[in-house]
């Protein structure tokens, strides 16, 4: 899979907004799919949430571990690193350098 190919898989799964909050449960700690369908009851049924899982898995997002019955959920950073180190890491050094030249430009005057 190229670099694009997979920088596409992860954006789309950060887009939706039910994604976004099954990663910051797995961000406090890994979760069961039992834990997950639990904390969605209500909005989600069990294969809708099963469904975004797989494509949290696919993007990399996830790794699922089985353990007898039970499905563990982790979260993997990784994706997100190297989307900083790519897309957030560059624009915020240069609006840094920005900033310190507006600084000294205003303490000049």
């Amino acid at each position: 899979m190229s670099s694009a190919e997979r920088d596409d898989l992860i954006f789309k799964a950060l887009a939706d907004s039910r994604r976004r909050a099954m990663l910051d449960l797995l961000k406090q700690a890994p979760r069961t799919t039992g834990d997950l369908c639990e904390r969605f009851e209500g909005s989600l049924d069990r294969c809708t949430v099963m469904q975004h899982l797989k494509v949290l898995e696919r993007a990399g997002l996830v790794i699922a571990v089985k353990e007898g019955r039970t499905r563990w959920n982790y979260l993997d950073v990784t994706p997100f690193q190297e989307i900083h180190e790519r897309w957030i890491s560059p624009y915020a050094r240069e609006a840094v350098g920005l900033l310190s030249k507006l600084k000294r430009d205003v303490e000049d005057d």
